[in-house]
């Protein structure tokens, strides 16, 4: 493989144009520059595997190769979380390259290609056979005669992967072309790799049945996705957590630290007192536990609740056995509230409770529990898309917080800003 020269990029753009996306596995990725990789929880849009050129050598060495056929190479993997993307009761995720020729000698007459795919789960998986079709629409074969060069003559090769596995699997994928000519039995190959190192594993798709209310599913778990949450909503709650991603030491959560929180999943092997699995609400005890009250503030804030920072759902948690920031109470973290700002206006704030730390939150806590405004307490997460992501132990994710990504210091008030 080799990266394309400037006129197969062209025609690779030509591609794009010209065809329907529902000819895309991934349609928003022909819009997406070449020479790149793209991807989400669900879908890779790998638009740098570049130009081969398939180089056909006589059965002499002496002889000169009988010919050189080249072409532009994309790739397309497409993940189904739920039942509702893959309309089936099975873990499936689709594999499609798409292929344009750049040149085909003519004295090779033509080239016939063999798209090989390799998958990790031999005895979990049904890899459906490849099916070629042409990129406008309509079933193909995978060969191309000499002469049939650029976007209209590109063709995709597709396949189904099933997994008919329990428990959880990530699959290991492998890629190679393979070419034969009209004229001989000669071949000529071409290597795509594969889906990452063990520890890395960009493309390999995770399947799974574990994760509650949904039946099984697949997804790229290397991706980590953003959970946003809604600053319009939920003020009070957006700035407690922006205030403690920026003075927590391991800043979790936040993007512009790249500190991943972690996942607290239903596969936890960790087990509370009673010999459960490990949940949240273990985790939600010994932050929230009986060394928290109510700080006195103005009427208008209406009931609060006690709200962690980690959330209780992630191994970040100041309650999770195995977090960095495990305390042995809440009394520990730093202790904030919410009420009015006290300058005469009508504006409300993130304020320390002075009650014990008479100077406030030292800035070193590992671990914050704040009085937020219940609504805001139990509605500012309860959108995170655990079944739809596939959520399982240790998934990583960001908390973006649009309504105060602007602000750039703890030792300044910062205002709050509505978005859209």
């Amino acid at each position: 493989m080799r990266p394309p020269t400037d006129e197969e990029k062209k025609q690779a753009a030509s591609s794009a144009s010209i065809h329907a996306a529902g000819d895309d596995l991934v349609p928003w990725c022909q819009t997406k520059a070449s020479g790149h990789g793209y991807m989400n929880r669900t879908e890779a849009c790998l638009k740098d595997l570049g130009s081969a050129d398939l180089i056909f050598l006589s059965a002499d060495p002496d002889d000169p190769p009988l010919g050189i056929a080249t072409f532009y190479f994309e790739q397309r993997i497409k993940a189904y979380p739920t039942k509702a993307e893959s309309g089936s009761d099975f873990a499936e995720f689709d594999q499609q390259l798409i292929v344009t020729p750049s040149h085909i000698d003519s004295a090779l007459q033509g080239v016939n290609l063999y798209w090989k795919l390799g998958t990790s789960c031999s005895t979990t998986c049904d890899v459906s056979p490849v099916r070629w079709e042409h990129f406008g629409g309509g079933i193909d074969d995978g060969r191309w005669a000499s002469g049939e060069e650029g976007a209209t003559a590109t063709q995709t090769a597709n396949s189904t992967v099933r997994w008919t596995g329990t428990g959880k699997e990530t699959i290991d994928l492998s890629w190679s072309v393979t070419g034969e000519v009209d004229v001989s039995e000669l071949r000529a190959s071409a290597d795509f790799g594969n889906s990452g190192v063990e520890s890395v594993r960009e493309l390999a798709p995770r399947c799974d049945n574990i994760v509650k209310g949904s039946a099984p599913g697949c997804v790229l778990p290397f991706f980590k996705p953003d959970y946003t949450v809604d600053t319009n909503l939920y003020p009070a709650a957006g700035a407690y957590y922006w205030y403690m991603q920026q003075v927590m030491p391991d800043h979790a959560g936040s993007k512009r630290w790249d500190s991943l929180m972690h996942y607290l999943g239903p596969d936890t092997p960790l087990k509370n007192s009673s010999g459960g699995t490990w949940t949240s609400t273990n985790s939600r005890d010994r932050v929230c536990d009986s060394t928290w009250s109510v700080h006195p503030s103005d009427a208008s804030v209406g009931s609060v609740d006690c709200d962690e920072y980690a959330m209780a759902s992630t191994h970040e948690s100041g309650g999770y056995p195995n977090s960095v920031n495990l305390v042995t109470s809440g009394s520990e973290c730093a202790q904030l509230l919410t009420d009015k700002m006290g300058d005469g206006s009508a504006n409300f704030g993130i304020l320390a409770d002075t009650r014990t730390a008479t100077k406030g939150p030292s800035g070193k806590e590992r671990c914050g529990r704040a009085a937020i405004p219940s609504t805001q307490n139990q509605e500012a997460f309860h959108l995170f898309p655990a079944p739809r992501w596939r959520m399982l132990d240790g998934d990583g994710f960001f908390v973006t917080l649009p309504g105060f990504e602007h602000c750039t210091s703890t030792a300044t008030t910062c205002a709050w800003r509505k978005i859209g």
